[in-house]
């Protein structure tokens, strides 16, 4: 009985191995060829612009071409659910930023959003700005309250789609304000700033990644920051909060992998971000934007992602925000 059950263990054992064997082998030949990096949204916002500049960073230290592959709309569910569905082996990962937790609070999702995707690293934290169309008279956050009180749904927020921080940023400052204005979705953050710069709409929420090489051309003026504080890279620019206090809101980045993608992998690209936010040109770059690099592991993100999921599904929830 002892020798039976010693066989069955070891069948077992010798089983286990040779199913991790090939998955070892994967990841330690991996990268063979290119990447290919899923923004689930539309050129020109920020998490385009970040994408970008942190993929062809990691490019050089692997070797290989990091593909970004713009898959736009639905607020980011039509990128993530192909990221959700491809094959875990390393070759598809995904940059995303704060959508991807408020999404869930909206809408029942074709994927689960924390058991569908390995989490691999936080990239860093920027404000959203308020903006407005260089034709608005407003020179200031109290200004601009003060205009759109006295003209109810005659002003247009631009965003970048519903559940995004654009618009949940806007949603937030009308309750806070108290005015009646109208908010426009755009097929992401890029299409919102050209409305804004054109007129079409007259307000925007966006990073200061996204927002500030407009405003230093002079095609947009930037009335606030939404975080705590005023901004080194503007800081003539008034935190939102001095007119409005208790008024805060900042956009995060993150990578992810689909879940299965083998730790080995996920920790290799996790280190190469690490090290590529570490750089001088990606730090410089990307302070000089007005964002702050914040790298979280993917323990850590992964934590910290389930804890923005409830956090945005409050706010979801105050705002009334709905899906049309």
């Amino acid at each position: 009985m002892i020798y039976r059950n010693y066989l069955f263990l070891l069948s077992i054992f010798c089983l286990l191995a040779g199913m991790s064997a090939p998955m070892q082998a994967q990841a330690q030949a991996w990268p063979a060829k290119p990447i290919r990096m899923v923004v689930p949204f539309p050129p020109g916002g920020s998490p385009d612009i970040v994408g970008r500049l942190i993929s062809a960073k990691i490019a050089e230290r692997l070797g290989v071409q990091v593909v970004v592959d713009n898959r736009g709309g639905a607020g980011g569910i039509i990128g993530s659910e192909i990221v959700a569905r491809a094959v875990p082996d390393g070759y598809t990962l995904m940059f995303i930023s704060t959508p991807h937790a408020v999404l869930p609070a909206l809408q029942k999702l074709p994927f689960d959003t924390v058991k569908a995707f390995a989490a691999v690293a936080r990239i860093g934290t920027s404000p959203n700005a308020l903006v407005v169309n260089n034709n608005i008279a407003a020179k200031t956050v109290k200004e601009f309250i003060a205009l759109a009180q006295q003209k109810p749904r005659q002003f247009n927020f631009g965003a970048a789609g519903v559940g995004t921080s654009t618009h949940l940023a806007a949603e937030l400052f009308k309750l806070m304000a108290n005015i009646d204005a109208v908010i426009v979705q755009y097929r992401g953050g890029g299409p919102a700033v050209m409305a804004t710069i054109g007129g079409e709409s007259q307000a925007l929420f966006g990073t200061l990644v996204q927002n500030l090489p407009h405003v230093r051309a002079g095609s947009m003026r930037m009335l606030g920051v939404g975080s705590p504080k005023r901004n080194p890279q503007v800081p003539d620019v008034p935190a939102i909060t001095e007119t409005l206090p208790g008024f805060e809101s900042v956009q995060w980045w993150g990578m992810f992998a689909p879940a299965g993608t083998p730790a080995a992998i996920v920790e290799r690209v996790s280190n190469e971000v690490k090290w590529a936010l570490a750089q001088d040109e990606v730090k410089k770059r990307l302070i000089n934007e007005g964002a702050d690099i914040d790298y979280l592991g993917p323990a850590d993100y992964h934590r910290y992602v389930i804890e923005e999921i409830g956090r945005w599904s409050g706010v979801v929830k105050k705002a009334k925000v709905k899906l049309d």
